[in-house]
């Protein structure tokens, strides 16, 4: 399964969430997206639309700071 990177540094919210909306059409079932994000609100906005949309939230790896690295699966 191949993984893709969006990175939405310096991007607040709602608009990373808005990017991985774009992405999504895209993206094949079983293809993991890895989103670069430091936005305070980041990992909450992901979960949710994971949660709304069926997606898989596999990992959260905390970067320093307020950057973060997420990775859902389609």
């Amino acid at each position: 399964m191949p993984t893709e990177v969006l990175d939405t540094l310096g991007l607040k919210c709602p608009q990373p969430v808005l990017k991985i909306a774009v992405k999504a059409p895209d993206m094949k079932e079983g293809d993991v997206l890895e989103i670069l994000g430091d936005c305070p609100t980041f990992e909450k906005d992901v979960r949710t639309w994971c949660d709304r949309l069926g997606k898989v939230f596999l990992s959260i790896k905390d970067e320093g700071g307020d950057k973060k690295r997420i990775q859902i699966q389609f």
